[in-house]
């Protein structure tokens, strides 16, 4: 993961900023704010009981919530004090440690097929910069050929044109595009984008 100058996730060279990360969702799930609308979202797209790998997981919110839904979950994440607090705050999914540009599931013993994938909080602007192919194809290979990718980020952080030539590069396509994780309508004005992507 990167930051959005594309060089790489803060917390790997400052875990303060990791256990800042995690202190702030603990406080926002505490004071009951809603932080769970991918989850939601993902949740409405499977059959009951999938198998959703949460590529860039974090500190678990998305996966945690799916697990609560009835689902199998598998979290990765490039930085493990996000992963250790992942597995302190949502037991039950399996949360592992892993760059998304080198991710390799089967050597994990993850090797059957993922109905979808969700790639929530800002992940693609969090990758280093020229990765973004190579995670988006390790992350589409993990799924069924029937199944999705879900990525949600902010366009500001990462040109979209950028985000496409990746997508394309990665052998997935954009089936849907909307503005907000509630499926508001898609303007080319938007600053946020969230794209399911299908294989080619």
């Amino acid at each position: 993961m990167s930051t959005s100058d594309g060089a790489g996730w803060p917390g790997l060279t400052n875990p303060e900023h990791s256990h800042w990360y995690i202190e702030r969702f603990r406080a926002m799930a505490a004071a009951g704010q809603d932080l769970a609308g991918e989850a939601r979202l993902v949740d409405a797209m499977v059959e009951r009981g999938a198998r959703i790998l949460d590529a860039g997981c974090g500190p678990g919110r998305v996966g945690g919530e799916l697990h609560a839904r009835g689902h199998r979950v598998v979290g990765v994440d490039v930085d493990p004090i996000l992963i250790e607090a992942a597995r302190q705050d949502h037991p039950g999914p399996r949360w592992l440690v892993s760059d998304l540009a080198a991710l390799d599931l089967d050597a994990m013993g993850e090797g059957e097929p993922f109905d979808a994938a969700v790639l929530a909080g800002n992940v693609m602007p969090f990758l280093v910069r020229g990765t973004e192919s190579e995670a988006l194809r390790r992350v589409g290979a993990a799924v069924s050929a029937d199944g999705f990718v879900v990525v949600g980020y902010q366009v500001g952080r990462l040109p979209l044109e950028l985000f496409d030539a990746a997508v394309a590069d990665a052998g997935l396509r954009v089936e849907h595009r909307f503005a907000t994780w509630q499926l508001g309508a898609w303007h080319d004005d938007a600053d946020f984008a969230v794209s399911v992507l299908r294989h080619a």
